[in-house]
């Protein structure tokens, strides 16, 4: 949501949220990342509902990926005991993608073969390992997005832990 011009207060999007009927708001740092508590029980459902409030109240389209709490420590988990093709000093970043990634595009990601850069697919998310800074790597979202037909959103595993930390069982 904070990228260019597409600048969103968090301050504003919790009270937005919690005006439109959203509990327990809270926001990590500056980073998008949202947690709500909510009625719903289907995770597309709340994905909708945040993507139409967030985008009309804003102005442009905000795709929104939903994870509970409970799933983005399994993420961090699973992304931390990956064991690294690339060495233990590669960096990790976790792309959450929204509606799962298909056989193929699983093929396709599991399959990249740039210097430097190597990807797992974990359920409904990716881990990217990089022995380059994130800025020089082949595979960036917009190309997973291409591979996969999922759309998606990169996180540092620092954040992914922090949000795991933060949002607790």
């Amino acid at each position: 949501m904070n990228v260019g011009q597409r600048w969103v207060k968090m301050a504003h999007l919790r009270e937005h949220l919690t005006e439109h009927g959203f509990t327990d708001v809270v926001t990590h740092i500056q980073s998008g990342n949202v947690r709500v508590t909510t009625p719903m029980r289907s995770i597309g459902k709340v994905e909708s509902a945040l993507r139409d409030l967030i985008s009309d109240e804003f102005g442009f389209d905000v795709p929104v990926i939903a994870r509970t709490p409970a799933a983005v420590r399994q993420t961090a988990a699973d992304a931390d005991s990956a064991q690294s093709p690339l060495g233990a000093d590669a960096r990790r970043y976790v792309t959450f993608t929204t509606g799962g990634i298909t056989a193929d595009g699983r093929r396709a990601l599991e399959a990249w073969d740039e210097p430097g850069e190597r990807v797992l697919v974990l359920g409904s998310d990716v881990l990217l390992f990089l022995t380059k800074p994130a800025h020089q790597a082949k595979l960036t979202n917009a190309r997973l997005e291409r591979l996969t037909g999922a759309t998606g959103t990169a996180r540092d595993i620092k954040v992914v832990r922090a949000l795991a930390e933060k949002w607790g069982p």
